[in-house]
């Protein structure tokens, strides 16, 4: 069985049940299994195959995003991120409405039978990643607006940052056919969903939140828990470093003169 390439093993494997290849699939993977338990995890390639155990890591990425959107907003509390998670949200709402009015099935059954629904088209891994790379991609050449004194490194940083989530996007997108979740139709239908509401949400939030959030800001709950807007301050990574240098340096002189 083993000397079947993937995954050409996993479609002649005869058929999965509780106590067949199907389960067979989902045993050896502590890591796998932790991360994103059964039904959600892909099915584990035969062992040599490399490459489909890269791309079976690759296919969570979406939790890896959510959970770096958790943090991030918990310990930043920004607005615009929250908006962000918002359309993420929203995106996910979208592709389970088209799943369940088009109905079209996944390529195939065995390990993905136990999937929480049976229709592929379009991708939600496609769909949601390819939201996220094209947001990410508006706002980073967008909202963080262009300035003339711009370093180059800035720049770089920024241009391989977006080749680097489109690249992230296209390879999850990959992963979902090799893994046999989906057809190429479903990724790329996912993909072109994703995108539409990427560019989207970016609109209604530069042209309808983003006028808001000062307001929303100002809110006695928001500042409760310390929601801050940073919309109109261009580059916060910049901000946040000389105002924090300022503040210790600042702190440092006091705690100096009280010392003498």
């Amino acid at each position: 069985m083993l000397g079947l390439s993937w995954p050409g093993w996993l479609a002649n494997r005869g058929p999965a049940g509780p106590a067949g290849a199907g389960s067979l699939l989902l045993a050896g993977r502590p890591l796998l299994s932790r991360l994103c338990p059964p039904p959600c995890c892909p099915p584990l390639p035969p062992p040599g195959d490399l490459s489909g155990h890269l791309l079976a890591y690759l296919s969570l990425s979406p939790v890896f995003v959510i959970i770096g959107f958790v943090t991030l907003i918990i310990f930043k509390r920004e607005l615009h991120t929250i908006s962000f998670l918002g359309g993420l949200a929203l995106n996910e709402g979208v592709n389970w409405l088209i799943k369940h009015v088009i109905q079209e099935p996944r390529p195939c059954g065995g390990p993905h039978a136990a999937v929480g629904t049976q229709y592929g088209m379009p991708s939600s891994h496609s769909q949601f990643m390819w939201f996220f790379s094209i947001y990410s991609f508006l706002f980073l050449y967008l909202r963080m607006h262009q300035t003339n004194n711009a370093r180059f490194l800035d720049l770089l940083w920024r241009h391989v940052l977006s080749l680097g989530l489109l690249t992230a996007a296209f390879l999850v997108s990959y992963s979902r056919v090799y893994l046999l979740y989906h057809t190429w139709s479903q990724v790329l239908y996912g993909g072109i969903a994703g995108g539409l509401m990427a560019i989207a949400w970016f609109v209604f939030t530069q042209e309808v939140l983003t006028p808001l959030f000062p307001r929303i800001a100002a809110w006695p709950i928001s500042e409760f828990f310390l929601i801050r807007d940073t919309s109109l301050i261009p580059n916060v990574l910049w901000f946040e470093y000389t105002v924090t240098r300022a503040e210790a340096r600042n702190r440092q002189r006091k705690l100096g003169t009280k010392l003498q």
